[in-house]
């Protein structure tokens, strides 16, 4: 984003499968977070959304349910800015 916008240099977008499914999404971002003392620069919305934003300056993390994501289209929206992928580990067996 720093290359298109001086607010933040990234933003994180991802999608919920349900309103319930983005709040609790939010929720886990924010108690990983909290572990560093990472907060929010205000606290998210207490009751289920279709749209969720946290902002932690530097980084912008939108959470969306599915439809919302792809009506706003924020990716879109962007376009001129970079796009970084990060891809899920797998989750690798310890041998014993």
């Amino acid at each position: 984003m720093r290359k298109v916008s001086s607010f933040c240099d990234y933003f994180v977008i991802l999608s919920g499968d349900s309103l319930r499914h983005t709040k609790a999404l939010a929720d886990a971002i924010e108690k990983e977070l909290e572990k560093d003392n990472i907060k929010p620069l205000a606290s998210p919305p207490k009751g289920e959304t279709p749209w969720v934003a946290l902002d932690y300056t530097d980084i912008v993390v939108h959470i969306f349910h599915k439809p919302v994501r792809q009506y706003y289209s924020l990716e879109r929206l962007w376009q001129d800015a970079p796009h970084v992928r990060i891809l899920k580990k797998k989750n690798e067996r310890k041998k014993t």
